[in-house]
Order: C-alpha cells, then structure tokens, then sequence
C-alpha cells in the first residue's frame, strides 16, 4: 500500500482531439506512474515518491473502439462504410466490447494511481458510474446502474432502458486506464453500425435526445465542470487544472 497517499488530480482537457494520440498520451502517464511505483518498491518508506493522478475530458472525432474481451462481429458496418461515415477502428486493451466515440460526447479519462485512493476496481467501476448519475441528476435526468452492465441507464428494468454512458477500463499494478464516454449531442446514427457494448436488446441515448434539444458549447463546457465537481466529490480528490 502506497504510504505517501496523494489525492491531488492534475485535470487537463485536450478538447477535439484524435483517438489514437489520445490513447498514446494516457498509456505514457500510466508508465511513468507505473516506473515510479516499481522504483519505488526498492526504497525505504520514508524515501519513497509520491505517484500522481490525472483525469483527462476529450472529444474524439467518430472513432470506434473494441475491447480485448469484445467481438468484432458486433461492429456491422464494413471497411467501406467506415469511409463513408468518416470513422475510424481502433482495438484497445480495456474491458468491455465494441463502442462509439464521436462529435458532442464527453469521453473521461482518468489515470489514477488507486493506491492513492483505494484498492478496489469494483469500487473504482461504481464511482465513475456515481460521477456520471449525479451530472445528469442536474438536468433531471435519473441515472441508474443495472446489474451486470456497467455504465449510466436510464428507465433500467423497462422495455426501453437505454444506456447514456458507457465505460471500459483498464488497471495495471492499481493504475487506471480508459474511462467513460458521455453522449451530450452525440449523432445517434453512428450506433446504427455496431452493437453497442454487445448488448442486442437495449438502446442508446443521449442529453440532447433526453431533453429534446442540442445542448449550447457554453452548456457541454459547463457539464465538463459539473462532471469535474462530482468528481473531486465522489472520489474526496482535489484538482488541479494543468
């Protein structure tokens, strides 16, 4: 257990910004976390280093994204289609199967040494999900947890439970890897193409589909500060913009 317990967040947001260096920039946190925890392993209590902790907002362009546990046949557009539709595909090393990422979707990533917080991936997976229920309870909206699907649902346990927010993770030596994806004015026509986390009978939706209008850039940057408060609330961190 890390004795030198650090809370402080280091929050950047990238704004648009393309998937794959996205993903490179979050694994180079990682290893540099990583290579200061094994360094640390050598040293005595009193000489060990501090690890930090990050939490990273994106928007990515249309980008669709397989989980190592997932299956590609769930991605149902072709080689082709994916031109037409400017997308991308990518394979990943998070949990969970096949989703989107697009234009007017918050995608969260943080990068957490959980030994500075606690050892607990359960835990860590239901405090994203609390994060994200208690941004959309400021727009009226009830967010709930449905049993063996992760995520943020809305209407669980009716015909028309659909998913507002998806998540996939990944964790190494208790560092944390991905995050969520947050649909706010996201074109719900590019779920049309896969099967959303590799669930068949449940839809997908969105803020803008909820409240039945497009949210303003000034809103999707106030939603960004609402998920930063519940954040530092939810998991007692402090943060700090880089």
């Amino acid at each position: 257990m890390n004795t030198h317990q650090n809370k402080v967040v280091e929050f950047e947001d990238l704004g648009v910004k393309e998937y794959q260096p996205s993903w490179d920039y979050q694994e180079t946190l990682m290893k540099n976390i990583i290579d200061l925890k094994v360094k640390n392993r050598d040293l005595p209590v009193d000489e060990q280093h501090t690890t930090s902790n990050h939490f990273l907002l994106v928007e990515h362009p249309h980008v669709y994204t397989l989980g190592k546990s997932g299956h590609e046949e769930n991605m149902l557009a072709g080689i082709d289609k994916l031109k037409e539709i400017d997308a991308t595909f990518v394979k990943v090393n998070r949990g969970g199967d096949i989703t989107y990422h697009g234009y007017g979707q918050i995608v969260g990533y943080p990068i957490l040494d959980l030994e500075n917080f606690f050892t607990d991936i359960h835990k860590y997976m239901r405090n994203l999900e609390e994060v994200i229920i208690r941004t959309i309870a400021e727009y009226g909206l009830k967010g709930e947890r449905s049993p063996g699907e992760t995520g943020v649902w809305l209407d669980v346990g009716k015909p028309y439970a659909r998913k507002i927010c998806a998540m996939g993770v990944k964790a190494s030596r208790w560092v944390t890897l991905h995050g969520f994806a947050l649909n706010i004015n996201t074109d719900m026509r590019y779920f049309e193409y896969i099967i959303p986390c590799g669930i068949k009978d449940k839809q997908v939706t969105s803020l803008k589909r909820e409240l039945e209008r497009e949210l303003t850039p000034e809103e999707m940057e106030d939603i960004k500060a609402k998920i930063r408060k519940h954040f530092v609330d939810v998991f007692e961190a402090e943060l700090v913009i880089k």
